[in-house]
């Protein structure tokens, strides 16, 4: 479904990312890993058209979008769950989920997507009235979570998910993904809690200062001893 090719984005003069490539298959779960700083949320950024390229390819189901204006990568069937969420806070949460099916064909089935946004998160069936701003962490993520797949999209980015919540809602924020992986939603998922990361994914990579240095299946990754001292701390 998505495929980056020798993706390099800068700064002004100062690079991010170089070199960067990756293939995501229909349905699957990939998580990238990596220290601050890395460029992870430069990786997703840039494949939601929020960034240029300096220079590579971005193409999904074949059709090439690298140089499309930024809101139309939303129409080439991609979402993202931004960094701390960006709701707008000062609008209920039923208006923030309804900013999410603004094109015509999520906007003929946003009845159809709200419940099963409220079947994915019930939480947030007695919130749909309150300001977002007057949510709990945890209910705001789902909130974003749920303005994302308001725009059915084919390719959810989800960028840091767990940032900022209690173990416990972490737990079941990671519950809610692995939910929507099963339903045959591709995803790319940046996440620093690498641990939970590596146990919803089907494959994974690890991006250190702008480049890929290792990917493969988790369970492989997580018995390699430079990645376990590196990010568990064993």
């Amino acid at each position: 479904m998505l495929e980056v090719d020798q993706l390099a984005v800068a700064y002004g003069e100062a690079g991010a990312i170089w070199d960067v490539s990756l293939r995501v298959a229909t349905g699957e779960l990939l998580c990238v890993v990596g220290p601050n700083g890395a460029g992870k949320t430069t990786l997703v950024n840039t494949i939601a058209g929020i960034l240029p390229p300096k220079s590579g390819r971005i193409a999904m189901n074949g059709q090439e979008i690298t140089r499309l204006a930024p809101h139309r990568f939303c129409e080439a069937g991609i979402a993202l769950v931004p960094e701390g969420r960006r709701l707008f806070t000062g609008m209920t949460v039923a208006d923030n989920l309804d900013v999410g099916s603004y094109l015509p064909a999520a906007k003929a089935k946003r009845r159809e997507t709200l419940e099963e946004v409220l079947t994915l998160f019930p939480a947030l069936k007695a919130k749909l009235p309150e300001p977002a701003g007057e949510l709990s962490g945890g209910q705001q993520q789902m909130v974003a979570i749920g303005r994302a797949l308001m725009a059915r999209p084919r390719l959810l980015l989800l960028d840091e998910p767990s940032l900022g919540l209690s173990p416990l809602v972490t737990a079941d924020m990671f519950d809610a993904i692995r939910k929507i992986s099963a339903a045959g939603m591709t995803i790319v998922l940046v996440e620093q809690n690498v641990a939970m990361a590596m146990r919803v994914s089907h494959r994974a990579l690890v991006l250190e200062l702008g480049r890929i240095v290792a990917e493969g299946a988790p369970d492989e990754l997580m018995q390699r001893p430079e990645i376990r001292k590196a990010y568990l701390g064993t």
